[in-house]
């Protein structure tokens, strides 16, 4: 993907996906199980339903608890945005009407048993740790936001390639 030039405010996204020799329905309870997430990241820590809620409905929500060489450790909540089962699973950090960030699961059914899982993430329009690190240094926007989708785009790969080896079956958790 290209970001070259890609400001915040742009609300620049990534995406990455993979084919998975699993049905929808395995797939599907791997990507919504938020309590597998950490163990698939190296930035997410834990992460935990919370309210009355405890599953992936429209409404709910999850805190994460995150750590990062650059930006140290913080933790935010986030809400479920669009949850269709065995389709989409998307949520949005901090504040729903005016996220940090958006991030999505979508499955498609294919031929034979499997599923194309597509990951996509967006950055802002909401305020984030990124946006303080603009802040003190504004000149270098750009390539901030470009390494951090880079950075994306990266833990992304990985953590699609998990998902995928243990909806197969070739990796046990």
């Amino acid at each position: 993907m290209e970001w070259t030039g890609a400001r915040y405010a742009d609300t620049p996204t990534v995406e990455v996906r993979r084919t998975i020799r699993a049905a929808p329905e395995r797939v599907w309870e791997l990507v919504t199980d938020i309590g597998l997430m950490p163990r698939l990241s190296d930035e997410l820590q834990a992460a935990e339903w919370v309210g009355d809620r405890s599953g992936p409905e429209v409404g709910a929500r999850f805190v994460g608890h995150s750590r990062h060489e650059a930006f140290g450790e913080w933790e935010t909540t986030s809400y479920v945005v669009e949850c269709t089962p065995h389709k989409v699973f998307a949520w949005a950090v901090a504040d729903p009407e005016l996220p940090s960030a958006v991030w999505r699961f979508t499955l498609d059914a294919q031929d034979e048993g499997s599923t194309g899982l597509t990951q996509w993430a967006q950055l802002g329009p909401g305020r984030s740790g990124l946006s303080y690190a603009i802040d003190r240094m504004p000149e270098k926007e750009q390539k901030i936001v470009h390494v951090r989708l880079q950075e994306f785009e990266r833990n992304m790969g990985a953590t699609l390639d998990a998902l995928k080896a243990l909806a197969e079956g070739t990796v046990t958790l």
